[in-house]
């Protein structure tokens, strides 16, 4: 049978006089429908459709930013993140908006993509990861409304998309770049990496960690390559003992009688094995008539090790470095000549090394005339608290250094380092787009602001939609304001009369509770990073809205033979 055409509810009420079997004759047809639909279907295929397919991705995406909505803002609270895994009872303290997502277990389609944003936001920025998921929950929670006044899905998504027009071209046009003047911009640097660690482990020393931070940075010359500044962790002292230190650390050990001073450095580094001077029978059988034929091919394994280690030292290294193990009778050689050399350097440490030394690694060493060894001024073995470390200073690569970091447990160290990376990323790519914005709320409400002028000019539903992206905005200041237990209310409506008066650089003072001239007090945030927000956000909250169905698929089943 056929349906009659829409609308359903008139065509339907002229055949029943009860509405009691209006409703038995909807609900036998949608019963009919699923049930014909599942029929082509195979087992372990279940569908979600309509309002249940939407209430579910809703509901999924806004519980997520609601998890995470916390810890934005300088006042946020950290999650300890507990791993239930019988192999694994690490825990984790931290208000990085990744971390937390990253940690969690979901079954929902739509809190995966929220996880997502944030992911590739933490790959592309380095920051906003927490923002860019609370932006999409709050999208998502006006457009719940707007969904429930039977306003079309993607209705609203065309009204975000002119909203989001507007938004970018406001955000633009408040950006400002000092990059031509070197003072003012370390200045805006040093800005950005205080606002950026305000809301971090490390806010009680900003000013000495954003030091720390754009110091590292500006010695990259706009290589932009962190893979020059290492971060290492050293259990001890206090926050404020961490320190920038020129050169490049490697947490090793020299081999027992070695110089444990080069000067002028020639560095080999290699990736190659340097066990063979003992016989491995481990699952292999070897008949012998004596001990003296096991004595025969133990020294055939030396003389054959002795060669390799030779053809080591005729590239006129006076440093070697390796990934794997080195054992006693290639170690004894090197010593005889006096090389340095340093073992069981991880694979992480041996392309680093590759990179700041300007050698690369190498694992044949039979034309040493086509290999490039690194170089540097000066390596010692230096002393760290309790722990040594092999130093590596004037590097070929003058932009190689490390940040120490000390803390007194594993737990603060690693949400320091977090901290830190975050600040790097951040101005990393605020080197490769030096506009700058001003933080504190001022750009979301600049944002409402031109999205609220735009609405008063545009016919139709999609004003809704655009009324509804501007309050989403102006969520962002009111949950950093309620977070750190003011009167976001308040707060909020200050701000938009300030901004309304024209003083378009006011924000939320959270050390006081009031608003300010964000200009002032020098909050500043990247302009990338909001921008990626503010798109991503958008993006996700539309691709979420536009679904009707959810489809859920079992794995095929192999075949039993």
């Amino acid at each position: 049978f056929s349906l009659p055409h829409p609308p359903l509810s008139q065509s339907l009420l002229v055949l029943f006089d009860e509405p009691s079997a209006y409703i038995l004759f909807h609900t036998s047809i949608y019963i009919y429908l699923v049930t014909m639909e599942q029929a082509y279907m195979n087992e372990g295929t279940s569908v979600d459709k309509g309002e249940n397919a939407r209430l579910s991705s809703f509901v999924g995406a806004i519980a997520i930013a609601d998890l995470v909505k916390t810890t934005l803002g300088p006042k946020g609270m950290d999650k300890i993140l507990q791993s239930v895994s019988p192999d694994n009872h690490g825990i984790q303290v931290t208000n990085d908006g990744a971390t937390i997502l990253r940690s969690v277990y979901l079954d929902n389609a739509a809190a995966k993509v929220l996880v997502d944003i944030a992911k590739v936001q933490d790959d592309e920025v380095g920051d906003g990861t927490t923002s860019v998921a609370v932006l999409c929950g709050e999208l998502l929670r006006e457009a719940e409304q707007l969904v429930a006044q039977r306003i079309h899905p993607q209705t609203i998504a065309a009204g975000w998309r002119l909203a989001r027009a507007q938004a970018q071209t406001a955000l633009t046009a408040s950006s400002q770049d000092h990059s031509l003047d070197p003072i003012l911009f370390r200045e805006d640097l040093l800005k950005i990496a205080q606002t950026t660690l305000s809301s971090k482990l490390l806010t009680h020393e900003k000013q000495y960690f954003a030091e720390l931070a754009v110091d590292a940075v500006l010695r990259l010359q706009g290589s932009n390559n962190l893979e020059h500044i290492q971060l290492l962790k050293m259990p001890g002292g206090s926050i404020r003992d961490s320190y920038l230190e020129d050169g490049f650390l490697l947490k090793k050990s020299v081999g027992v009688g070695q110089p444990h001073r080069v000067e002028n450095a020639k560095v080999l580094i290699a990736n190659t094995s340097m066990d063979t001077d003992k016989i491995k029978i481990y699952g292999s059988r070897v008949k012998v008539e004596s001990l003296s034929k096991v004595a025969e091919i133990e020294q055939a394994e030396k003389d054959k090790m002795r060669k390799k280690c030779e053809k080591i030292m005729n590239h006129g290294c006076n440093v070697f470095i390796n990934r794997q193990l080195i054992y006693n009778f290639p170690e004894s050689l090197f010593t005889e000549k006096g090389i340095m050399a340093i073992e069981h350097a991880d694979f992480e440490g041996v392309e680093r090394l590759a990179a700041v030394l300007g050698g690369e690694v190498v694992s044949t060493f039979d034309h040493p005339e086509l290999v490039t060894m690194g170089e540097c001024d000066i390596i010692e073995e230096v002393m760290i608290g309790e722990d040594k470390v092999i130093r590596f200073g004037g590097c070929k690569s003058g932009a190689a250094c490390s940040i120490v970091l000390r803390g007194s447990s594993s737990l603060a160290l690693d949400e320091a380092e977090r901290s830190l990376h975050d600040a790097l990323c951040i101005l990393t790519a605020t080197i490769k787009d030096p506009r700058i914005i001003y933080g504190g709320g001022c750009t979301e409400v600049l944002m409402a602001q031109a999205v609220d002028r735009a609405v008063e000019a545009t016919p139709g539903k999609k004003a809704l939609a655009m009324s509804a992206f501007a309050r989403a905005l102006r969520q962002l200041p009111a949950i950093v304001a309620d977070n750190g237990g003011y009167d976001s209310a308040e707060l909020v409506t200050q701000l938009r009369a300030a901004h309304a008066q024209g003083k378009s650089t006011y924000g939320l003072n959270m050390e006081v509770g009031c608003i300010g001239d964000m200009k002032e007090i020098g909050v500043m945030e990247s302009y990338k990073s909001k921008l990626q927000v503010l798109l991503s956000a958008s993006e996700a909250a539309e691709m979420i809205l536009r679904v009707d169905d959810i489809v859920k698929c079992a794995p095929r089943q192999r075949e039993q033979y």
